[in-house]
């Protein structure tokens, strides 16, 4: 798998392009010795075996064997049998991008996909890094002629210790059903053990749900490795999906992402860009290491 790397005086990030214009690397070099930011890639050349990959052109799992759009039923296959009989996190993650441009600090890539009909798409993704902070931009321009809802955000794998903690304040969490979709919705508050409106550690047991009200911003902590990562996001992603099977697992994930799960079906379908022909839009999470704990 062909790494290309940015780096600053701080950080070190390598991104795959071949592989979903994915990230193996994100290390920071602050201290000396590199430590892990984002989980360290397992070798398997497959975005999901990597630190974090892009969403587009949505985030997580499809019901019902399709959307509709433009008045029309629109099967979408699932993506990754036997694993998941459901359509989920769209195609950008499974496709090669092309390099536009590759810089010491600054690299972008561009995907064209017509694989799923009705998304018919550009997508540019930017990765650069500034001193202590990485920056991962992704926008998508529709090139179909059928209106189609849209939805990205980012899915980053970090490592879990057992002192790991978190802030990501949110307004409500949606519960899931057991084929991990949307149920109900709770106050946040309702759920003491998963309310990071204040720092706390991660849920002893496993949690993949979606927080919605979420402020865009979140930090973790790593108080025996002296570090922390802040995350920043533009407006637009105002959804935080937090999943981890449980401690034993290593890893946690904080997904920023535009809609909940499922979002194509539930009603007003929150978070969702209906786009025509030529209308685009663009997120962006600013990760920023410190070691201020």
């Amino acid at each position: 798998m062909t790494v290309l790397d940015i780096a600053s005086r701080e950080i070190r990030v390598g991104i795959a392009p071949a592989f979903g214009g994915s990230v193996p690397r994100f290390e920071w070099l602050g201290s000396g010795e590199p430590q892990l930011l984002f989980r360290p890639w397992d070798g398997v050349p497959a975005a999901r075996s990597t630190g974090c990959m892009p969403l587009i052109p949505w985030s997580n799992r499809i019901s019902g064997g399709g959307i509709e759009a433009g008045g029309k039923f629109w099967p979408l296959a699932a993506n990754r049998m036997p694993d998941d009989p459901m359509p989920i996190h769209g195609d950008g993650f499974q496709s090669a991008w092309n390099v536009l441009e590759h810089g010491a600090g600054r690299i972008v890539l561009e995907l064209v996909s017509t694989k799923q009909a009705p998304f018919d798409y550009r997508a540019l993704l930017t990765y650069e890094v500034d001193g202590p902070s990485f920056t991962m931009r992704l926008g998508v321009e529709h090139r179909g002629d059928v209106p189609t809802p849209y939805g990205l955000g980012f899915h980053p794998w970090l490592p879990r210790a057992a002192d790991t903690t978190l802030e990501a304040p949110a307004a409500e969490i949606w519960l899931e059903t057991t084929e991990h979709l949307p149920d109900r919705k709770i106050p946040a508050n309702e759920r003491p053990d998963w309310d990071f409106s204040r720092t706390r550690p991660l849920p002893q047991g496993r949690i993949n749900n979606a927080f919605v009200g979420w402020t865009g911003k979140a930090k973790v902590r790593w108080p025996e490795r002296r570090l922390a990562l802040s995350i920043d996001c533009s407006p637009e992603l105002s959804t935080c999906i937090i999943f981890s099977p449980g401690p034993e697992s290593g890893f946690f994930c904080i997904e920023p992402v535009t809609h909940p799960v499922d979002a194509f079906h539930l009603p007003g379908m929150p978070g969702m860009k209906v786009l025509e022909r030529g209308e685009s839009f663009e997120v962006a999470c600013r990760c920023t290491a410190s070691t201020e704990v």
